[in-house]
């Protein structure tokens, strides 16, 4: 793992509204890994950071997404737009709305990662190969330790998700970690406050 110091995990577009919504993202499986991921990191305190991709019905906000092969998505109250159910912000945690693929990107995110004093993110939800993707080359780029959850993310296609693993893995040789080496890690903590 690629854990220095503090970390925070940061829960990037887990959504899908309502989990019994044949339409939902995310199978089963990965939410129920999530849940546990969140659950083990609060009573330990690792800070968790929520971040959901919205924009408004009119699209003013999308600018370039549409030029990719993304038609619409996200659009502000469509119910597959909403956080996925069982996986929401406690009210002390950061719920940061973001308008481009990448989490860093005209958001508070680094301001509230420089808060909780952390250097090292343990990533998890999708997609691997855009939201993950580009959240991960910009905390590279601003000096974090990146550590992608590779069965708790999924990708538009295989081939995306394998090769998107693939960049990351690039620019940090260690950041490719699965829920369970994760959750030996969380368990190994001694559990602290998180403000």
């Amino acid at each position: 793992m690629n854990i220095s110091g503090k970390t925070a995990l940061v829960v990037v577009d887990f959504q899908g509204g309502d989990l019994s919504d044949p339409m939902s993202t995310y199978v089963t499986e990965q939410v129920a890994k999530a849940r546990l991921m969140v659950d083990e990191c609060r009573r330990q305190g690792v800070p968790v950071v929520w971040i959901q991709e919205v924009h408004k019905p009119h699209l003013v906000d999308i600018g370039r997404e549409l030029d990719g092969s993304e038609g619409p998505h996200c659009i502000e109250g469509n119910p597959a737009t909403e956080l996925a159910s069982g996986l929401e912000p406690l009210p002390e945690e950061f719920h940061i709305r973001k308008r481009r693929y990448s989490s860093f990107f005209a958001t508070e995110l680094d301001i509230v990662l420089k808060a909780y004093d952390v250097d090292s993110l343990v990533l998890i939800g999708g997609f691997t190969d855009i939201c993950i993707l580009y959240t991960s080359v910009d905390a590279h780029q601003r000096d974090f330790f990146v550590n992608v959850v590779t069965d708790v993310v999924s990708g538009s296609s295989v081939r995306a998700h394998d090769d998107a693993l693939k960049m990351i893995h690039y620019l940090q040789r260690d950041s490719l970690v699965t829920s369970d080496e994760v959750m030996t890690w969380l368990a190994e903590l001694t559990p602290v406050t998180v403000p």
